[in-house]
């Protein structure tokens, strides 16, 4: 398994169909658009392949902020069904401790549903700590 740094739209699209396992309900037109906005503020994305087959992806985001200084933070992990638990999250996790270090970055972070036990006891054994909560506003059109 190779992984590569996606840094253009081009190839981010290239990944469609694994973001289609996470985000069944989005189209190709919606992720295009969502790139768009994204990439200008310091996302990329990892992808991890198999010959020519991929088997799974991360974005990440670098940024700074008051309380941790700059960061690398994992906005997604998704793996392809029929790869789990052989190995290849760990395999991105591993990349983007290195990447962060690299990058000089004072820490690695994500944010998990908190429905998620799954991915909660895979980030516990990567050794990822729970330090917070993250709250969100929904807006409904009422407000």
């Amino acid at each position: 398994m190779k992984i590569t740094e996606l840094k253009t739209k081009d190839e981010m699209l290239c990944v469609f169909d694994l973001i289609k396992e996470l985000y069944p309900d989005m189209t190709v037109e919606e992720y295009s658009e969502q790139l768009e906005l994204m990439i200008p503020h310091n996302y990329s994305m990892l992808s991890v392949n198999e010959g020519n087959k991929n088997v799974g992806l991360a974005g990440l985001w670098i940024g700074n902020k008051l309380w941790c200084g700059k960061y690398l933070e994992i906005d997604h992990i998704v793996v392809s069904k029929e790869w789990r638990s052989k190995g290849v999250g760990a395999m991105i996790i591993d990349y983007a401790k290195t990447l962060a270090k690299t990058r000089g970055c004072k820490s690695l972070g994500l944010d998990s549903f908190t429905h998620n036990h799954d991915s909660h006891r895979f980030f516990y054994r990567e050794g990822f700590i729970a330090k917070g909560f993250h709250f969100v506003y929904e807006f409904n059109g009422l407000d």
